[in-house]
């Protein structure tokens, strides 16, 4: 019994490090440079993974019925679409946060260029004190992770309440493999969310770094959407 609570938790850690959930959280994370911050959303995610993924495997479970192909097929098309848009707002901000180079000529006729940022310029323009409110807003519980959790788990509950069926031989003990399987993933996605916000930081001294960074994860998870989307409606 032990051995395979130790096994869902470990699965569990692994199942974090998926590409579509990875692609997601990195997009999500790609704006924000604080370890403390990216640590704790990172959790987040794997809290509402968890919840999705206890709430349909113990329905499954207990009713001993199972998820259709066609409905597993939609849940995963969702968080395609899910990528898709995560994706396009990351190279959103990208083009919104521009850098343009400015000639500055001096009285004795030598010539600098200066680096200008339109990042957080309308968020000046139209309340001064939005930097506080921001320092509010980080505090604040992030929902955002926390729902895109709940789809990630839900595209993979259907997998999951299979594997615990053929591997328990109770019910609560299927519950308490899909528990420890979540609580796994939660701390598989704070590890990876802690590991990323290290780069992030770093690129974001260099203005071409960061942008080029933040442009390629966009992209890539773009692509991985619209993948995911194709192979889940025309497997």
């Amino acid at each position: 019994m032990t051995s395979i609570l130790v096994l869902g938790f470990l699965i569990g850690i692994r199942h974090a490090f998926e590409p579509d959930h990875l692609a997601a959280v990195t997009a999500l994370v790609s704006g924000r440079t604080s370890l403390r911050q990216t640590l704790r959303q990172g959790a987040v995610w794997g809290l509402g993974h968890t919840t999705t993924l206890f709430l349909i495997c113990g329905v499954v479970i207990f009713m001993e019925t199972a998820v259709s192909d066609f409905a597993a097929r939609m849940m995963e098309a969702a968080v395609g679409v899910l990528l898709i848009g995560l994706g396009a707002t990351v190279i959103r901000r990208v083009i919104r946060d521009r850098i343009h180079f400015h000639a500055h000529r001096h009285a004795d006729g030598r010539t600098h260029f200066h680096a200008h940022s339109h990042k957080h310029e309308p968020a000046h323009s139209v309340h001064p004190r939005m930097h506080d409110h921001g320092h509010v807003r980080a505090a604040s519980f992030p929902f955002r992770f926390f729902v895109v959790g709940l789809m990630h788990g839900m595209a993979g509950s259907a997998a999951l309440a299979v594997m615990t069926a053929q591997t328990a031989t109770s019910p609560w003990l299927a519950l308490a493999y899909v528990a420890l399987f979540g609580i796994g993933s939660m701390v598989g996605m704070a590890a990876f969310t802690a590991a990323i916000s290290l780069p992030l930081s770093a690129a974001r001294s260099l203005t071409w770094a960061h942008n080029g960074l933040q442009a390629a994860i966009g992209f890539v998870t773009v692509g991985l959407g619209g993948a995911t989307v194709v192979t889940s409606l025309f497997p």
